[in-house]
């Protein structure tokens, strides 16, 4: 994200992964029966199971610079796909239920769009389809949700060219069919935030997302006005992570004069860092009053900086203000409702007084008035071989701290190339000892509560376990499934278009009853359905 960096390293496949299927979506093998999912312990008895587990567990997708996906750009489609596969899988065996995919790198697009050009990051050149043609976003939310996954578009809204962009602007780029709300800012293009068309163009490419794809979420992330570079070099911003204080060096200006020149002209009154706030601000409004028009069940999350601005941190928190330096009003988008969830990137250890986690984590929570989902993002690419390299422990125990509150329910990793890697156990860790079974997304009742109709389900024995049939799915986009081994209770959850669901027998014991419910795109519930041999 904006402070991090990640070595490039493509996802390794796993094993058994399913064949790639071409076309828009694909399709992979028929899945297999579902396994009884591992106790959650202690161990859950009793003649009726209790509510479902919820937290959101995910991971962000980059594909700038080909961090995560694809491994290297201009691979073969069937590649590309055989690599996003092999992150799903890995997703989903590690009890993950959301990807976070970068969708716009750059004023670009990793799907077929009128309105920006193909990625460089995807086919090796900036504006060129793949070959043979096909559609990326439309694969990848197909086989996530065959896997029972959420898939968030990701978004980066205002950067219009990378550093580590190799090939020109294609003809249709925004730097070439609008130069004049462009900026060049260091060793990047920047579109001007200033710029009404610069922000509209923002705006339609995701609502053109959201009416043609059948996206869970819209996210974006910490990238609004550029990191401060120092001037006069070109070294991008960051050290905001990694020296928070951000020094006292003299920072290259956002070259921005003709737009507030013209707001000055016309009879604006606000000094240049509150009309810059105002200018994110304004676009943060439309994109969530945009998505609700367009798809009310669709919800919006943002993932800035984790630190909060200058006059409301708490004793001893010191570091960089995306308040002043990004321009980017976190806590009035809080205030005023203008997401469905908040990533604040909370990219240090517990033990780190002046951004100490569980502090910053407290504070972002005391800004949640409207009661918005608090997804913390995770810095678990920091598993690695530098000097400031995290243990895996870390992660863990930052999992434990956010569940001992009670109102923080999911966070994210950044990235998915660490969890791909097991980098020094971490995924095994996190597997066996904190993701020991699947979990519902939490509900997001300010969109909608209206609970779906209950499901059917039938059962009978089957050569391998216990064979349930389902239906009525109506509105669900899930099933959550509690069945019964002797006399403890096992969760699970499957995907809603499942007519037959098979859960095996564990150690030769097979289930003995279940209880089923429909969920919906919200995370509302059905009532409950008893079956029993």
């Amino acid at each position: 994200m904006g402070a991090c960096s990640s070595t490039p390293i493509g996802p390794a496949a796993s094993e058994g992964a399913a064949s790639p299927a071409g076309g828009t979506g694909g399709n992979a093998p028929a899945p297999a029966p579902v396994a009884a999912a591992s106790p959650v312990q202690p161990a859950i008895t009793g003649e009726q199971p209790p509510a479902a587990p919820r937290e959101f567990r995910a991971a962000w997708v980059s594909t700038v610079a080909n961090i995560d996906w694809p491994s290297r750009s201009n691979l073969p489609p069937a590649r590309q796909q055989a690599e996003a596969i092999a992150i799903l899988d890995r997703a989903k065996s590690l009890q993950l239920n959301a990807i976070v995919l970068q969708v716009r790198p750059s004023a670009d697009a990793i799907y077929p769009s009128k309105l920006e050009p193909w990625s460089e990051f995807l086919t090796g050149q900036q504006g060129k389809a793949p070959e043979p043609a096909w559609d990326p976003l439309a694969f990848w939310i197909s086989q996530a949700h065959l896997r029972g996954l959420e898939l968030h578009a990701w978004f980066n809204p205002y950067r219009a060219r990378h550093s580590a962009a190799r090939t020109p602007n294609a003809r249709e780029h925004i730097a070439n069919t609008k130069p004049q709300v462009v900026r060049q800012y260091g060793k990047f293009l920047w579109m001007d935030p200033g710029e009404e068309a610069a922000a509209q163009q923002t705006l339609d490419v995701i609502l053109d997302v959201v009416r043609r794809y059948d996206i869970d979420g819209v996210h974006i992330d910490d990238y609004f006005y550029p990191y401060p570079i120092e001037a006069p070099g070109a070294n991008g911003g960051e050290a905001a992570l990694d020296a928070p204080s951000n020094g006292s060096k003299p920072e290259l200006d956002f070259p921005d004069n003709p737009p507030f020149l013209r707001y000055l002209q016309g009879g604006g009154t606000l000094d240049r860092a509150n009309w810059r706030r105002q200018n994110v601000n304004q676009l943060i409004e439309a994109i969530y009053s945009g998505i609700r028009k367009e798809k009310a069940w669709v919800r919006f999350g943002i993932s800035p900086f984790g630190i909060g601005r200058p006059d409301r941190r708490p004793p001893g928190i010191q570091g960089f203000s995306q308040y002043d330096k990004l321009y980017a009003d976190a806590e009035l988008w809080l205030q005023n409702g203008w997401l469905d969830y908040l990533a604040p990137q909370l990219y240090w250890p517990i033990a780190q007084p002046p951004q100490a986690f569980p502090v910053l984590l407290d504070y972002w929570l005391g800004q949640n008035k409207r009661g918005r989902h608090i997804w913390p993002g995770l810095y678990t690419s920091r598993i690695d071989d530098s000097a400031k390299s995290f243990a895996p422990e870390e992660i863990v125990q930052q999992v434990d701290l956010m569940r001992s509150r009670g109102n923080v329910n999911g966070h994210i990793h950044f990235s998915i190339a660490a969890l791909m890697q097991n980098r020094k156990g971490v995924a095994d860790q996190l597997k066996s000892t904190r993701y020991l079974g699947p979990a519902l997304i939490p509900a997001s009742p300010w969109l909608g509560s209206e609970a779906p109709p209950a499901p059917s389900v039938s059962v009978k024995r089957h050569a391998s376990g216990l064979a349930l049939m389902l239906g009525n799915a109506t509105r669900a986009t899930h099933l959550a499934i509690w069945a019964r081994y002797g006399e403890e209770w096992r969760f699970n959850v499957v995907p809603a278009n499942r007519s037959e669901v098979v859960l095996t027998d564990d150690n030769g014991v097979p289930a003995r009853s279940v209880v089923v419910s429909a969920v919906d795109r919200l995370g509302n519930e059905s009532p409950r359905v008893s079956a029993a041999l």
